[in-house]
């Protein structure tokens, strides 16, 4: 699913509006239908609804809802702010639909389900209680400056308010993109957010989760022509897009047909992350794995990891030396291998001499980031999995998740190399600067080896010849499948990472019967 900008968004609108062919308020009406749907879904009838429009489309959308609703008896409360006494014409529209449909209503029944008030200079607000619902239609995509004023004043009266908050397309006041310059206070805060075909750039970030809440793409067939106009950078990964990359292993497989991986884990003490990235390679059938450890972590890989080949690096208490890698399919470093002087040169020496697809993650990055020349020495498509921290070593600090996508994007192309983003919507970033979020995983998630887990997982995609970007974005979808399927059964609070091992077959084969159903 593309991820287009707000310029972009006009265009495609445009677009279907030309080739469907169908009229701008029509196309309005077929999204305020979808909004006002979810509505009635979700929240009963006796729920009192309270709108506030703005002068825009944004605005147009949320009088077609209040029609909706009321043409479904809800009782519905209609603020139309219209300052400038300038509405869009599809407003202009909706408001008198709104209107005739009061009049018809009241005449049939004898009452009057849906108030409507134009606010054209003072506003006296409605009384907003906690078993409200207010439905946010101030403004929309088409946003290009921070609110103040009258509008910055309606925001804040709603943010204070124990009601519920559905936002239409977008909370009013967030820009579709980059918020770096805006004034952060005077942006709805959205319960929820039903936004129109194509999800926005703006809802991946963290800092936004408080404006956003929970957001659903509501398809309303917006066509997309597929032109320079509508290229895109940014991508949002769906189960339809991963089907497609799971290969079927052939019935005469052996293990020395379907991968040797070697992974570098582990110094004193942190035995557990080599254990929890070789359990989770070995899960993502891989033929082989040989694990370059200390002696210190010998009994335990043997004892809780008895499929995997242990190669004993000569310093009993951590990884010191290089060695030759030729006959690994790929090769994984960093969980749990410390940053001693020892270490790091070794892990240099290692990453310079090696040929085979690499996965860089954990101390590996820390190393790096304490010697940013290096990361030049990296070998072309090496995956690098930071989390936000070991993120920041790499590229430094930022102001927010818009300028650390950026400059992500710009050291992947410079590097030629993959960066995973690690967290929610995890972001995969390419050599050529596209950016892939991810859709699956939740919160149970944020415990400590899950890192260590992901790695293993791509590890073994990469060893069966997977190509880097497939083996990425596959890894890091099965892994979030893994914690979907295991927060089902346990909770997020009950979750540990060797939960999301033991729940990687069940993610496999769910894949699996998805794609043989769509093969039927």
């Amino acid at each position: 699913m593309k991820i287009l900008s707000s310029a972009q968004l006009k265009i495609v609108d445009a677009y279907t509006i030309e080739h469907e062919p169908v009229s701008s308020t029509n196309l309005m009406e077929r999204a305020s239908r979808a909004v006002a749907d979810k509505i009635r879904s979700r929240w009963s009838i006796d729920t009192p609804v309270k709108i506030f429009a703005g002068p825009g489309n944004n605005g147009g959308d949320a009088l077609a809802i209040a029609r909706m609703l009321g043409e479904t008896n809800y009782k519905v409360y209609v603020y139309l702010f219209n300052t400038s006494e300038k509405l869009s014409p599809d407003c202009q529209i909706n408001k008198q639909r709104l209107i005739d449909f009061q009049d018809v209503k009241q005449n049939m029944l004898g009452v009057r389900n849906v108030e409507f008030v134009e606010v054209t200079s003072q506003f006296t607000p409605p009384k907003l209680e906690e078993g409200d619902l207010v439905v946010d239609g101030l403004f929309g995509t088409g946003l290009s400056r921070p609110l103040n004023g009258g509008f910055a004043s309606v925001v804040k009266y709603i943010n204070a308010s124990p009601a519920t908050v559905v936002s239409i397309d977008v909370p009013s006041g967030l820009m579709c993109e980059d918020n770096t310059y805006n004034v952060m206070n005077h942006i709805v805060k959205a319960n929820f957010t039903y936004t129109i075909q194509y999800p926005k750039l703006a809802f991946f970030f963290a800092e936004n989760e408080q404006y956003v809440g929970e957001w659903e793409v509501l398809d309303i067939g917006i066509a997309d022509p597929g032109t320079e106009e509508t290229l895109t950078p940014y991508y949002f990964t769906e189960r339809k897009d991963i089907l497609p990359m799971l290969r079927t292993r052939s019935k005469f497989a052996h293990k020395g047909s379907v991968g040797h991986a070697l992974l570098i884990a582990g110094k004193k003490g942190m035995a557990g992350a080599a254990i929890l990235g070789a359990r989770a390679c070995m899960r993502s059938g891989v033929g082989k794995l040989t694990i370059r450890t200390p002696e210190c972590n010998v009994r335990s890989l043997h004892t809780a990891v008895p499929e995997a080949i242990l190669n004993i690096d000569v310093d009993a208490s951590c990884f010191s030396q290089s060695f030759d890698t030729s006959e690994y399919d790929a090769m994984a470093i960093g969980p749990g291998i410390g940053t001693s002087s020892y270490t790091v040169q070794a892990f240099i020496e290692q990453v310079s001499m090696t040929k085979c697809p690499m996965v860089i993650d954990a101390d590996a990055l820390n190393i790096i980031g304490s010697h940013r020349g290096w990361i030049s020495q990296l070998p072309r498509c090496c995956i690098l999995t930071p989390h936000k921290k070991e993120l920041f070593g790499l590229i430094s600090t930022t102001r927010n998740s818009y300028e650390e996508l950026e400059r992500t994007r710009d050291l992947a192309v410079r590097q030629q190399v993959f960066i995973l983003i690690k967290g929610a919507y995890s972001a995969i970033v390419t050599p050529e600067g596209n950016v892939f979020f991810n859709s699956t995983g939740n919160p149970g998630m944020a415990t400590a080896g899950a890192g260590d887990v992901l790695t293993g997982i791509i590890l073994a995609l990469l060893a069966q010849s997977y190509m880097p970007e497939v083996a990425v974005r596959l890894g890091v979808y099965l892994h979030g499948l893994a914690g979907d399927l295991a927060a089902e059964d346990l909770c997020y609070e009950g979750m540990i990472s060797s939960d999301l091992v033991d729940y990687l077959p069940k993610a496999f084969k769910v894949l699996w019967e998805d794609k043989c159903m769509v093969r039927k």
